[in-house]
């Protein structure tokens, strides 16, 4: 046991703490520009992917996967700050942010809510995600983050951003792409250092020594009227407990909010714990992690953090950089830390070139190009399932595509079994007619199976075999009531045949009445064999 323990902590520590130095620099400019998605400051951001970092990556259910704020939480933020901002101005006594502090109050109850699914198990759910949402999800979300890095060739021109031009333009691309050229060819020469660190210093010291002007995440953040990266440790919220009283009338959108927020903040997690899992053929725990991410939530709720998720591109960096156990997220918000404590003026130096360079290869590295060369291969469904998600994540964001997904995917399933039922047919001896049914019975393929009876000319004896066939649901059990009564009323005789124990309990416990047309004698070994199948996959 202690051997695993120290094994999930870390696997190679130079690797580790290498790969969580990589993962604390594309985290900066991302919390920060999260955070000017949501409308707070770009502390509160970098606040917020320390505490989800620290957190998830001790307690989580995955380690060397690395959480903190994420785009798609931060969208889901933005409605609920703006309408705190204008309740607050609007008061007798204006209160400041206080769009800010409904955020910190509605992330302690997000949390409760994550952590109540972990303890209630939900987390294994991601299993019934299907191989082509998943698919369809790692390639939206590649689009996504290519789509994101393009905002970062952009500048502040009077006021307004615009694209970068001239020469500008020119050394950005040049330095993006040496940056992807050092992450390509470094590997090949050696695997002991992580090839994103070493091309985000070789390009920092370029622009630092040649005195190249280029965008850095300094003036990143100035642009985007933020003061700086230099801060003190997160405090205690306690002024919270007193604003509880602005929430009068506003509840709904709190509640409404935070059970969003959770939605997405677990979708996106597990999504990405799934993912890590077949890259590193490991397997995580997915309750674990919905407890995990829920007490970060309600830690930064406490102490003034925008909240988040796993983040899917800095777990891919971390996990191709060598990053392996949960040392490498725990330096990676360790530094994340100092770099806010005590490496602000080193960092804001470094160019923003060099982390989009990072996240080009990210997205290279993410899309699933053996989609293009399967996509005439599969069934349609899957392939139209496949581009949906991958469709959706773009226009929309990555929790409702792969919810869109998994229901398509569920629909055709549904359809697909609805159309198997059959009903081979024959006499016995005795003048009995037999109705063999074959496929399972439940609310899809009721209608096909009433079909199959020809209740005016069929015999006195009626006999209906499971013995290939599965009562599922209460619509099912609905279905068979109503052909039993028919025949019944006829005044004909019924019986149900090679029912498995299961079937019989839910016909039982819906109509007890079912016990005398249920034939319990059983002579064919067939129906032993299915029934012992059955119960050992129960």
């Amino acid at each position: 046991m202690l051997q695993k323990t120290i094994k999930n902590f870390t696997q190679n520590p130079k690797n580790d703490i290498l790969s969580g130095l990589t993962v604390a620099l594309a985290l900066v400019p991302e919390a920060v520009a999260f955070a000017f998605v949501a409308g707070i400051d770009p502390l509160v951001g970098l606040y917020g992917a320390f505490m989800m970092g620290i957190v998830t990556s001790l307690f989580g259910g995955r380690p060397g996967m690395i959480s903190g704020a994420t785009g798609a939480m931060a969208v889901v933020m933005v409605h609920m700050i703006q309408k705190g901002n204008e309740v607050g101005d609007a008061m007798a006594t204006p209160i400041d942010n206080l769009g800010l502090q409904w955020l910190f109050i509605t992330l302690l109850i997000v949390g409760l809510i994550q952590i109540s699914a972990g303890v209630l198990r939900l987390g294994k759910f991601v299993r019934l995600i299907p191989h082509p949402v998943m698919m369809g999800f790692v390639n939206g979300l590649a689009i996504v983050i290519f789509l994101s890095q393009l905002g970062l060739f952009k500048e502040n021109v009077n006021g307004t951003q615009q694209f970068m031009q001239g020469s500008e333009l020119w050394f950005m691309l040049g330095l993006v792409f040496l940056t992807m050229a050092i992450m390509f060819g470094l590997p090949k020469l050696t695997k002991k250092i992580p090839a994103a660190l070493v091309a985000i210093i070789v390009v920092a010291c370029i622009t630092i020594f040649g005195g190249i002007d280029v965008s850095t995440v300094g003036s990143f953040i100035r642009d985007g009227g933020g003061e700086g990266l230099q801060g003190t440790l997160p405090t205690f919220q306690d002024q919270i407990f007193g604003l509880f009283y602005t929430l009068n009338g506003h509840w709904d959108l709190i509640l409404s909010t935070a059970f969003l927020l959770a939605a997405v903040g677990l979708i996106e997690s597990l999504m990405t714990l799934n993912l890590i899992d077949e890259m590193t053929e490991t397997r995580g725990s997915g309750n674990r992690e919905c407890v995990a991410q829920g007490g970060a939530n309600i830690l930064n709720g406490f102490f003034g953090g925008m909240g988040g998720c796993a983040m899917i591109g800095q777990s891919i960096i971390n996990v191709n950089s060598g990053g392996r156990g949960r040392l490498s997220g725990a330096v990676a918000a360790i530094a994340l830390l100092c770099f806010i404590l005590f490496g602000a003026p080193l960092i804001e130096q470094i160019p923003i070139a060099a982390l989009v360079g990072v996240m080009f290869m990210v997205v290279i590295g993410t899309f699933a190009w053996s989609s293009f060369r399967i996509l005439n291969k599969i069934p349609l469904p899957d392939a139209i399932v496949l581009i949906s998600v991958s469709a959706i994540t773009v226009w929309q964001d990555l929790a409702i595509a792969v919810i869109v997904g998994v229901i398509m995917s569920a629909l055709v399933f549904a359809w697909k079994n609805a159309t198997m039922i059959r009903a081979r047919k024959h006499l016995k001896d005795d003048g009995t007619k037999v109705y063999e049914i074959w496929g399972p019975l439940f609310f899809g393929s009721t209608q096909a199976f009433n079909k199959k009876f020809d209740f005016a000319t069929d015999p006195e004896k009626i006999e209906i075999d499971f013995i290939e066939s599965k009562v599922s649901d209460h619509s099912g059990v609905e279905a068979l009531r109503n052909i039993a009564n028919k025949y019944i009323d006829g005044g004909k005789q019924i019986k149900l045949t090679h029912l498995s124990p299961d079937c019989k309990t839910l016909l039982l416990k819906w109509n007890p009445e079912f016990s005398t047309i249920i034939e319990d004698s059983i002579d064919d070994p067939r129906y032993y064999v299915v029934t012992d199948i059955m119960d050992s996959e129960v």
